[in-house]
Order: structure tokens, then sequence, then C-alpha cells
């Protein structure tokens, strides 16, 4: 089955995104600082331009929300979300867990996302439908089915720490089998290929994990707000789970029985 024209498109300009991540790595680049004093490079707003050339000229209907180069046609029923460089400290300090993440929302569903770790080597792709692949490998996520027995990852946590449910968060903690951050791109491509159970994220943009929620979603998981809600494009926090642990950890996350 092949990918459709759209997630063609978004598999093409994650390959331009690469390619131009890849020339800037370890190049010493000028940062500055953004109004919310997130740091961006000339790599960032390069990978988006490409990005956003290649599915214009495919899809010059659809919108488009960028994490450098803004929204066009925001309102529009098929809009692309896009983060040229999820993970620009990494990019910034030179270790390679940075990726490109593409995603379309249409009628307010996320349907396809691409994940691309240039460097770190990875490249996760789903469509509703057609499947999650990671490295042209079909993805499927684990069987476990209680919390004992599980692996969790944790990362952008800050929001969770400062608020009524960091106890319950350490209480979920104590029981699970494993606990690890494996963060940005890398617990989710993880998670969908089975290797780690859940991952919780309390600081985010749907910039950041739109992709994801498409990757998980179709290699068997969920993916949720931290109240269980869909993901929108106001989502904030995630919880994703290999489906069978999803209310557990919920009740986990709620200090309910």
């Amino acid at each position: 089955m092949k990918p459709s024209p759209e997630l063609q498109a978004a598999l093409d300009a994650a390959a331009a995104a690469a390619e131009i991540a890849r020339a800037l790595y370890r190049r010493n680049l000028d940062v500055r600082l953004k109004e919310d004093k997130s740091p961006v490079t000339e790599a960032d707003w390069r990978c988006e331009v490409a990005i956003r050339e290649i599915l214009a000229a495919r899809f010059p209907g659809h919108g488009f929300l960028g994490e450098e180069t803004g929204g066009s046609e925001t309102g529009a029923e098929s809009l692309w979300l896009v983060d040229p460089i999820d993970g620009t400290k990494a990019f910034i300090r030179e270790y390679p867990m940075f990726s490109t993440q593409i995603a379309l929302m249409r009628a307010g569903q996320i349907v396809l996302g691409v994940s691309s770790a240039p460097v770190y080597g990875e490249l996760a792709c789903a469509e509703r439908g057609w499947g999650a692949y990671l490295n042209g490998e079909r993805l499927s996520v684990s069987d476990v089915a209680v919390i004992d027995d599980a692996a969790l990852s944790a990362g952008n946590l800050r929001t969770l720490a400062r608020g009524d449910r960091w106890s319950a968060y350490g209480g979920l903690v104590a029981r699970v089998a494993r606990i690890r951050g494996y963060g940005d791109f890398l617990h989710y491509h993880l998670l969908a290929a089975g290797k780690i159970d859940a991952v919780i994220e309390s600081d985010v943009n749907v910039l950041d994990i739109a992709a994801a929620a498409a990757i998980v979603a179709e290699a068997g998981g969920r993916f949720t707000d931290l109240e269980g809600r869909p993901i929108t494009l106001a989502s904030t926090t995630v919880l994703a789970t290999n489906g069978r642990l999803h209310d557990a950890v919920l009740r986990a996350l709620r200090a309910e029985p």
C-alpha cells in the first residue's frame, strides 16, 4: 500500500528539511531568542521554509501552521502542523535528539504524521488506516496491561511539578517497573514500537506532538492530554500509551483507586 499524495508530500518535505539540518548541524550557528525565550537558529528557519514551499506547491488549498513562519489559512479544513526542528536546544548543543515534525489535521482530527530525526537515524510515519512505520518496518505497541509491569518515559514536566498532580505522579513512578526520560521524538518512537508502554508530558505545544499522535494511534496506541481529552490545537499536555494502560494511568494521575 503506497502513501497517499499528502503523506508523500510530508515525507518529501521532511527529506528536504533533513538535508538542510544535516548540512548545518555542528556548524556553530548564531542563536537568537524569540519572545518566549526559546532559541531559534538559521536551521529552524531554512527547514521550515523548505517544508512550507513543498507543501504549498502540492496542496495550495491547505492551511499551514509553523513554529517559525506562523500560520496561513489556519481555518482551512486541512491544516499542516509543522515544527521544523523540534529540539532546537539539542541541535545547538550538538547532540542528535532533534527532529522534524510534520502532521496534517483535517476537520480537527490528526490524520497523518511524519517524525524525521535525520542525525539520530530514524524516520517514522503514519496515516489513518495505513499503519505506522519506522525506517520502513511496521510498528505495533506493546501488550503490557498493568502499571506494575510498565516502562514509563516522561519529559517536559515543569508544569506538572508546579501543580497539584505532582504527588500523584510520584505515586505512579513508584509503581511502574521502569522509569526513563527519553524525551522529544524518541519516546514516541519507542512507544509505537512496543519498547516502552507510556509517555507523559505536561509542557508542550501541539506542533511538537501532532505527528507523534498519528504515529502512536496507527501503531495501536492511544494519545490524549492528561485529562484524557483528544489532542487539539490548544493541547499542552500528553498521555500516550499502548492503549491497554491508558485508563489506569489516568486514574493514577487523579489519585483514584
